[in-house]
């Protein structure tokens, strides 16, 4: 089924259907390269500020008690690429290494992963309900040189550390600081 999006009288989802089809039928090429944080979110960003497409959030967030966070495609693109610094230059990473989020829904598990996409480096989600070993198996599984985690999170984490030969970096998304950890929030 197909429906309208934000608004906008164009069937997302026949657009969708329409462009694979005329991949597979030779129409349309595909691109040797794609990075869908530089090819469609950048783009969308610039149709925006050029004024051929209406603004639309990129990004909306809503927690349980109420706050929210929009962000908008430039907003989006333009943290995305800090993000990316952050984990290139100050987490050491590049094109292809892996990292690990622990993280619950918040803002920054979107943001990173798509930092990640931006940069090049393997994104790999896990989700708070993780136990130690879970982490512990992830960690040693992906070989990640870093792992990104939040206060509530970080002694499941710690716990496994020291077993983890591969890890060269932890990142922590909250207030404050911890041992050993960078801030993400204050690299950013």
């Amino acid at each position: 089924p197909s429906r309208t999006f934000h608004g906008n009288n164009r069937l997302l989802t026949s657009q969708i259907i329409s462009y694979y089809e005329s991949i597979n039928q030779g129409k349309k090429e595909l691109p040797e390269y794609f990075n869908f944080a530089s090819d469609v979110l950048d783009e969308w960003a610039r149709l925006e500020k050029d004024g051929r497409k209406p603004a639309n959030p990129a990004f909306w967030w809503v927690n349980d008690e109420g706050e929210e966070v929009k962000w908008s495609f430039e907003e989006l693109g333009s943290l995305s690429r800090k993000a990316a610094n952050v984990l290139s230059e100050a987490c050491g990473l590049q094109r292809g290494d892996r990292v690990v989020a622990v993280l619950p829904r918040v803002p920054e598990w979107w943001l990173l992963n798509v930092a990640c996409m931006r940069a090049g480096i393997v994104f790999f989600p896990g989700t708070p309900q993780l136990t130690a070993k879970d982490i512990s198996y992830r960690l040693q599984a992906s070989k990640a040189k870093c792992i990104i985690t939040n206060d509530t999170l970080a002694p499941a984490v710690e716990s496994v550390l020291p077993g983890s030969q591969f890890l060269k970096s932890k990142l922590f998304v909250g207030q404050g600081s911890r041992d050993g950890w960078l801030n993400f929030k204050e690299l950013l």
